[in-house]
């Protein structure tokens, strides 16, 4: 956990992970503890939705972005304000797209649409944008704390 240092109740939780389902469990369930740590507690319906968030953006790293030999990245970013938590998720395969927000619920619904589904109903917004820096996609998705 880092605490920036303009903003002492910032928090930020970063790590790379295999991109396997195991990597995909540990990421879960680190973010979990962060939350917990951060004011967050478990078994409160923020901490369960983000915590869920984690795990449909990790296993569609690891089902659709996987690269063997590559790791995925996660990112989980609580501001000061304490309004809403963003987690973002990096894999590192190009060839594979997730859908626009706006044409999710236009896209065939098979079992590959189901995770960012899940993800729509509970963010406040989420998207996408070409990894920086490299071949992947970022998709990331606000959670409103403010609203709960």
């Amino acid at each position: 956990m880092t605490t920036a240092p303009d903003h002492p109740a910032a928090h930020t939780f970063e790590m790379r992970f295999t991109s396997t389902p195991r990597g995909a469990r540990l990421a879960r369930r680190l973010t979990a503890v962060r939350l917990d740590a951060w004011g967050i507690p478990y078994d409160t319906e923020p901490h369960d939705d983000i915590v869920l968030i984690v795990a449909e953006l990790t296993a569609n790293a690891v089902r659709h972005g996987h690269v063997p030999g590559r790791d995925f990245h996660l990112r989980v970013h609580a501001p000061a304000d304490a309004r809403l938590v963003r987690v973002e998720v990096t894999d590192t395969r190009a060839e594979r797209l997730p859908p626009r927000p706006v044409g999710l619920y236009t896209a065939d619904m098979t079992e590959t649409s189901r995770g960012l589904l899940i993800v729509a109903g509970l963010a406040a917004r989420w998207d996408w944008h070409p990894r920086p820096g490299g071949p992947g996609t970022t998709v990331w998705a606000d959670y409103s704390l403010s609203t709960r």
